[in-house]
């Protein structure tokens, strides 16, 4: 397993829409290990993409029927982020290593580990000839971290998934394995455009400094919504909407010019209990009164995605997962919600419930990322005991 999760971890499918190529070439390499594990022949779904180099995204589905007809779809992504400022990095990103008990990479983590174990659960129940209890689908699919436009969104619409399939997203977890995702905030981002005038930095007043515009926006925004939305939730890490200033782009490259365009992002996860209209209206304040104030231009493009419905707490998957969990690793599992978002929201909001699981450390996204070893052969061993009925 950990050969196999180095071995894909080592193509860096980052988005087209976020600087790379997509997941085109770390979707071959999946098919050709799952050729080599004997494991059957894996379905392609492309959806069209303008941006990527082969004009479409690729995702992967295999199935393996079991006793039952009904599925239990395990869906993992083979998109990654970028690996951000290199400098803080003490290992290469795409170079996986193993050091003690963990192995060092971007993706090994979020969410090359769980992809892996679900293969290898597979395949252990195909070593020793054991037909599942249920028809296993696992999918491995694009663009989870950019939205899934050019993923599971579309392949959802096009009617790949039935109302009665057991779906879990291993996406999400905690270090003990004891956390089952049941719901997640609303997502709100926000990128501001802030039109001032270029000038010198010696003739300041010949122009419009738009960073000094874009600073007193940033903390002007920052502070009303917090002001504003005090609601707390306690199913819930944080138990609160949180509202981040996140991404600034560059704006000159020298330090002598007074900047004419300034451009940047909050990241915002807000409870499902407060209206994302209510939050946009407050934004659109600030942002009218800073325009005002200090006479820039200020544009707004907003990217919204509302809390869909929990999943219930008497839903068969969490049955499943919860009975497959505490047998395996003797730990009673607890229901919770995360900031979001995973593939989960897309089902539940058809109606379909749907679990988010996995044991993890939560290195994603960051710096020397890794995975424990233990954990990846725990979530392999959670999720055969799910294919077997949660023995």
């Amino acid at each position: 397993m950990v050969a196999a999760l180095s071995r894909i971890c080592r193509i860096p499918a980052v988005s087209p829409h976020n600087g790379g190529t997509g997941e085109e070439e770390k979707a071959k390499e999946i098919e050709k290990l799952i050729f080599e594990l004997g494991l059957g022949k894996v379905e392609w779904q492309r959806v069209d993409d303008d941006k990527s180099p082969t004009g479409n995204r690729p995702s992967l589905f295999l199935e393996r029927e079991g006793t039952s007809s009904r599925r239990l779809c395990i869906l993992t992504h083979t998109d990654i982020v970028p690996e951000g400022d290199l400098s803080l990095w003490t290992r290469s990103p795409y170079l996986p290593v193993v050091e003690g008990e963990r192995l060092y990479g971007r993706g090994v983590s979020d969410n090359g580990m769980a992809l892996i174990a679900s293969l290898y659960a597979l395949k252990a129940l195909s070593n020793l000839n054991v037909v599942p209890a249920f028809t296993v689908c696992l999918g491995f699919l694009a663009d989870e971290e950019m939205g899934s436009s050019y993923g599971v969104k579309p392949l959802v619409e096009r009617g790949l998934f039935r109302g009665d399939d057991l779906v879990i997203a291993p996406d999400g977890g905690n270090e003990k394995g004891d956390f089952i995702e049941i719901s997640e905030k609303s997502g709100l981002k926000l990128e501001f455009a802030v039109m001032g005038k270029q000038a010198h930095a010696s003739m300041p007043h010949t122009g419009l400094n738009a960073c000094r515009a874009a600073n007193i926006l940033s903390v002007e925004v920052d502070e009303a919504l917090h002001k504003a939305f005090l609601e707390e939730d306690a199913l819930f890490e944080p138990p609160v909407s949180t509202f981040e200033p996140t991404r600034r782009l560059a704006n000159v490259p020298n330090l002598n010019t007074v900047p004419g365009k300034e451009r940047f992002g909050f990241d915002c996860r807000v409870l499902p209990s407060v209206p994302l209209d209510d939050v946009i209206a407050v934004v659109e304040r600030v942002r009218g009164e800073v325009a005002r104030r200090t006479g820039a231009t200020i544009e707004l493009e907003v990217e919204r995605s509302d809390a869909a419905p929990p999943t219930p707490a008497d839903s068969e998957i969490l049955a499943l997962l919860a009975a497959s969990v505490k047998g395996t690793l003797g730990v009673e599992p607890t229901l919770g919600g995360i900031g979001g978002g995973t593939f989960a929201a897309f089902f539940r909001r058809k109606g379909i419930p749907a679990a988010v699981w996995q044991q993890e450390c939560d290195t994603a996204h960051q710096p020397d990322e890794y995975a424990e070893i233990g954990h990846i052969v725990n979530n392999a061993k959670v999720f055969a005991a799910m294919m077997m009925g949660g023995l």
